[in-house]
């Protein structure tokens, strides 16, 4: 089996190519968490905590291996003396290393490990309870596809809920929802207004995520889904959806424990695509615009617990 961290000479390579460019660097606060069998496991640090993206301009990689940090943002400044998570991307790939964020005569600096390590993505197990399909028609004769997974403790099938807001990302929440309510009703696409907190919500509390592979795209989470409505959220500004346009869509929804499913056939339109301030995260917005009449029934009484009349 191979193994994720580098070789010597793979890394005397990396730590060059940092020296010779301006290469963005992510930074993420970890601890220390002893689970029950004692095996020391790395966590962030606060549900509460980002991670801080930093300019290939204000860095600094020096040939003895240290990293300086040329103004960096007050946040990255509250890590200081913390074990810190830095990732990056070399010719798309990607890789990470655990320091110590230092303060040195010059400023904060990092000092780059004997080990760095690929990224590798945990395969999760995907609920069985519904799934989606997005088709993107590339030419005449081409369809490309990408699966969609409910996002956990997202409220899919019923009225979502202030409460499920982390309290201490409820303000940044409520000025996105307050902005994003008044573009819809200027478009016209407001409804009542309910997918919009979902929305709000993922764009508050996602986690900028580096890929294995930079570019390489990722499953889109499900973040809503109503009888006229589902949203759709990427933790990467790549989600390759563009206001305006149509796309076919199969939803399934699994009827019984052993292998029946129902299957919906239908379009979607993108009313609109949000974003967060640093423009990392998106959502898309999708109204059903051609969808048989008993699926709509089927929706409907699955959201609203009432019978479709």
């Amino acid at each position: 089996m191979e193994s994720n961290s580098l070789t010597g000479i793979e890394r005397e390579l990396v730590l060059q190519y940092l020296i010779d460019g301006n290469v963005p660097l992510t930074i993420t606060p970890i601890e220390e968490d002893v689970s029950v069998d004692n095996d020391n496991k790395i966590k962030p640090a606060s549900s509460a905590i980002f991670p801080v993206a930093l300019k290939g301009e204000q860095i600094k990689v020096l040939e003895q291996g240290i990293i300086l940090l040329t103004n960096p943002p007050k946040s990255v400044k509250n890590f200081q003396t913390k074990n810190v998570r830095v990732e990056f991307y070399f010719n798309r790939l990607g890789l990470f290393f655990n320091t110590e964020l230092k303060e040195v005569k010059s400023g904060l600096a990092l000092v780059i490990p004997s080990s760095i390590s690929r990224i590798t993505e945990i395969e999760k197990e995907r609920p069985l309870d519904f799934s989606a399909t997005l088709f993107y028609a590339v030419s005449e004769k081409t369809d490309v596809h990408i699966n969609c997974y409910p996002l956990e403790n997202y409220r899919l099938f019923s009225k979502p809920i202030w409460s499920d807001v982390p309290e201490e990302l409820q303000h940044k929440t409520k000025a996105y929802l307050e902005e994003f309510i008044a573009h819809a009703r200027k478009q016209g696409t407001a409804g009542n207004g309910l997918q919009l907190i979902p929305v709000c919500r993922y764009l508050t509390e996602a986690r900028e995520k580096m890929q294995t592979v930079e570019g390489r795209a990722e499953p889109l989470d499900i973040i809503y889904v109503d009888y006229e409505r589902i949203v759709f959220g990427s933790k990467t500004s790549n989600m390759h959806l563009d206001a305006g346009a149509e796309y076919a869509l199969e939803l399934t929804f699994p009827i019984d424990s052993i292998i029946k499913t129902r299957k919906m056939f239908l379009t979607c339109c993108v009313e609109a695509l949000y974003m967060n301030d640093e423009k990392t995260f998106v959502t898309a917005v999708c109204r059903y615009t051609s969808i048989k009449e008993e699926d709509v029934r089927f929706l409907y009484e699955k959201t609203t617990n009432k019978i479709f009349e």
